[in-house]
C-alpha cells in the first residue's frame, strides 16, 4: 500500500481526521429565517476579530504574494475566484488547472488565506485578501491522498515561483516528500503546516515536524489550547482552530474545527509579512512570526502554544532584530528560463516585481539537486507490506 496522508481539517463529516466540518447553504441552515449566507458569514468569522485582521489590513493585504494550496483543489467560489491562478491537477479527475473541488477542504483553506469577499463588507474574508492562490489538486474526493502526490505538488509550486506553501495535512515522511520539503526551504519558500489533530494523531505530524517548516497548533474562541490540536515540542505558533467559517464548494460555506484552519491562517499571515517586508528570507518570516507571537501558558515556548498566538499587527510592525547578517538578501536579477525549459513561467502578480527575485532556473536547480541527492538513499529503501496491526499510512487533512 502506498503511503497516504490525511487532513489537519476535514471538509466533510466523513473525513474527521483533522477537523469536523459542517457545510452551510448559501441561504439558511435552520428553520429560523436568517440572512443569506454571504451576508452573515463575515460576522460568523470570529477569528477575524480575534486576530485583529482589519487593523492588519491597513498595513498589508498580501499584494503580489502567491500562496500554493496543495489539497483537494479549489472551487472558484464567488468570494475567492478573483484571487485564483491557473493551477495544476497532480492526480486525474479534475479540470486540469486545480480549480475543481469535490470535497470542499481545499476551497475552505484557500478562503481562509485569500478570500476577497464582496462589495459592502459581506462574504468570506481571508487573512491576505490581495494574495493569489495557486490551487493544486492532489487529493481525491474521499480525502485520502498519497504522500508522493503531495511531494509532486510541492515540487510544482516551487517551480512556479510561489512565496508560501500552505500544507493542511499530515503525512508519512516518504523520501520524495522529505526531498520536496527540503527543496522548498532551500528555494526560500515559506512552508506552513498543521501539526495534526488529536486523537487521530498522537504527535506532531509530517511535514510540520520538519525543521524549518512553521508548525501550527490551535486555540479555541477563548484563546486557550484547542483540545483537537496535537501538542509537542515542535509547535511554533498557534492560531484559531475551533468553529472556523470559510468558503466551500457550490458557493456555500463551511464551519470547521482543526489545525488545518489554523495553518491556513498562518500561511495568510506569512503572505502579509512577505508583502510588507519583501526582502526578508523565509527563515526571517518564520522568526518574525514566532518573535511577535502572544505568549500563552508557561513563560516562553511550551508544548501547547509554541511561542504563542500569532499576532498579525505585531508581526507587521514590531522592530524584530534579524537572525543574522545574511538573513536579508539583496534581490538578484530575474532571469528567463533556459530554452526548452518545461517548468513554465514564474507566476508574477505585480508587473514583474518579484521582491525576492527567485527565478525559475534557480528553482529547477534546487529541486533537481535535492531530489538527485536523495535518489541513492531512496533506492536502498525497500517497501514492505503493512502488517494488520500497523497504523494506516495515510495523509491526514
Amino acid at each position: 500500500m502506498k503511503p497516504q496522508f490525511a487532513w489537519t481539517a476535514a471538509a466533510t463529516l466523513a473525513t474527521l481526521s483533522l477537523s469536523t466540518v459542517a457545510l452551510l447553504p448559501a441561504g439558511h441552515v435552520s428553520a429560523v429565517p436568517r440572512p443569506e449566507g454571504f451576508e452573515r458569514i463575515r460576522g460568523d468569522q470570529w477569528h477575524l476579530r480575534y486576530l485583529k485582521v482589519a487593523e492588519a489590513h491597513r498595513i498589508s493585504q498580501g499584494e503580489g504574494i502567491v500562496v500554493a494550496v496543495p489539497d483537494t483543489g479549489v472551487d472558484p467560489h464567488p468570494d475567492l475566484r478573483n484571487n485564483l491562478l491557473p493551477g495544476k491537477d497532480i492526480i486525474s479527475g479534475g479540470h486540469g488547472n486545480g480549480q475543481q473541488d469535490q470535497n470542499s477542504h481545499g476551497t475552505g483553506m484557500a478562503g481562509l488565506i485569500a478570500a476577497h469577499g464582496r462589495k459592502g463588507g459581506v462574504g468570506a474574508l481571508g487573512i491576505a485578501p490581495k494574495a493569489k492562490i495557486l490551487p493544486l489538486y492532489d487529493t481525491p474526493k474521499n480525502g485520502l491522498g498519497e504522500a508522493d502526490d503531495l511531494a509532486a505538488s510541492i515540487e510544482y509550486a516551487i517551480l512556479q515561483g510561489v512565496d508560501v506553501i500552505s500544507v493542511s495535512a499530515t503525512s508519512s515522511p516518504t523520501v520524495p516528500l522529505q526531498q520536496a520539503i527540503k527543496a522548498a526551504l532551500n528555494a526560500n519558500v515559506v512552508v506552513v503546516a498543521g501539526v495534526g489533530n488529536w486523537p487521530r494523531e498522537g504527535a506532531i505530524g509530517y511535514p510540520a515536524s520538519h525543521p524549518g517548516v512553521i508548525a501550527v497548533g490551535g486555540v479555541d474562541r477563548a484563546g486557550n489550547h484547542a483540545q483537537v490540536s496535537v501538542i509537542g515540542p515542535g509547535i511554533d505558533v498557534v492560531a484559531p482552530a475551533v468553529d472556523i467559517y470559510s468558503t466551500s464548494i457550490d458557493g456555500k460555506y463551511r464551519k470547521g474545527t482543526g489545525t488545518s484552519d489554523a495553518a491556513a491562517m498562518v500561511a495568510g499571515a506569512a503572505a502579509l509579512i512577505r508583502a510588507n517586508y519583501p526582502y526578508l528570507s523565509a527563515e526571517e518570516v518564520a522568526h518574525r512570526l514566532t518573535a511577535t507571537a502572544v505568549d500563552k501558558g508557561p513563560p516562553g515556548r511550551d508544548d501547547e502554544y509554541g511561542y504563542g498566538v500569532v499576532d498579525l499587527v505585531a508581526a507587521l510592525t514590531a522592530d524584530v532584530p534579524p537572525l543574522g547578517f545574511d538573513a536579508v538578501a539583496t534581490p538578484p536579477t530575474e532571469a528567463a528560463p533556459p530554452p526548452g525549459s518545461q517548468a513554465g513561467p514564474v507566476i508574477s502578480t505585480d508587473g514583474g516585481r518579484r521582491a525576492r527575485g527567485r527565478n525559475s532556473t534557480t528553482r529547477q536547480l534546487v529541486v533537481l539537486g535535492v531530489l538527485a541527492a536523495g535518489a541513492g538513499a531512496y533506492a536502498l529503501i525497500q517497501r514492505r507490506r503493512r502488517r494488520g496491526d500497523d497504523p494506516p499510512p495515510r495523509i491526514s487533512r
